[in-house]
């Protein structure tokens, strides 16, 4: 599916970019490097494309943090960022690329749309164990009935949200099967941000004890 060409240098951030060569088009992404992990984690944007990142830039910092825990991290621009399918596909895609790097085991995060995106791609990838969504979108959501037990999914939603209302985290949460967790942040619009810290400490415990 995809060939990565890396870009020797390394940026600010501490990760390096990827660009990975498919029959679809060029996927950029940022990787942050673990040598010789076998876990890693793919972390999805909403349909703003770019590099979004909610919770205070929890994407970049969170996965520096699991570098240290001997977890590889993949950032994802998407190349169609309003279209699902598409999206998926190129979180399929940084998948496989970890995959070449000896990872073997996965979780997935993604924000607004991107929730939606990564909930499709876990159920596509059996060796996914760990989901998690950030004030995910219903639509495109449905295959979370498919997950438990084998990924366990983490749904966390803002009471606030200006964008999309809790209740789609809700519908999602009932749709799913067990291992599951819903956390629902008072005072928290769509960017999570006034809930930053407590949001990189729920999504960093689910994915260091289940992925």
């Amino acid at each position: 599916m995809a060939d990565g060409t890396q870009d020797d240098t390394f940026l600010l951030g501490g990760y390096q970019p990827v660009t990975l060569a498919t029959e679809r088009g060029e996927i950029r992404c940022r990787v942050h490097a673990a040598p010789g992990a076998e876990r890693g984690v793919v972390w999805a944007g909403g349909v703003g494309g770019g590099w979004d990142s909610p919770a205070r830039d929890l994407f970049p910092r969170l996965a520096e943090e699991l570098a240290g825990e001997d977890i590889a991290s993949l950032r994802v621009r998407y190349r169609h960022p309003t279209d699902l399918a598409e999206s998926v596909f190129d979180v399929l895609a940084g998948l496989q690329y970890l995959e070449t790097q000896g990872v073997r085991r996965f979780g997935l995060v993604g924000h607004s749309f991107g929730g939606a995106v990564v909930i499709q791609a876990a159920a596509k990838v059996p060796a996914v164990t760990a989901v998690a969504t950030l004030a995910t979108q219903g639509y495109g959501a449905g295959p979370a009935a498919t997950l438990g037990p084998r990924a366990a999914l983490l749904l966390i939603h803002g009471k606030d949200d200006e964008v999309l209302p809790c209740e789609s985290t809700e519908h999602v949460h009932r749709l799913a099967r067990d291992p599951k967790r819903m956390v629902l942040f008072s005072g928290a619009r769509h960017g999570l941000d006034e809930v930053g810290d407590r949001v990189h400490r729920e999504v960093r415990d689910w994915l260091l004890s289940r992925i």
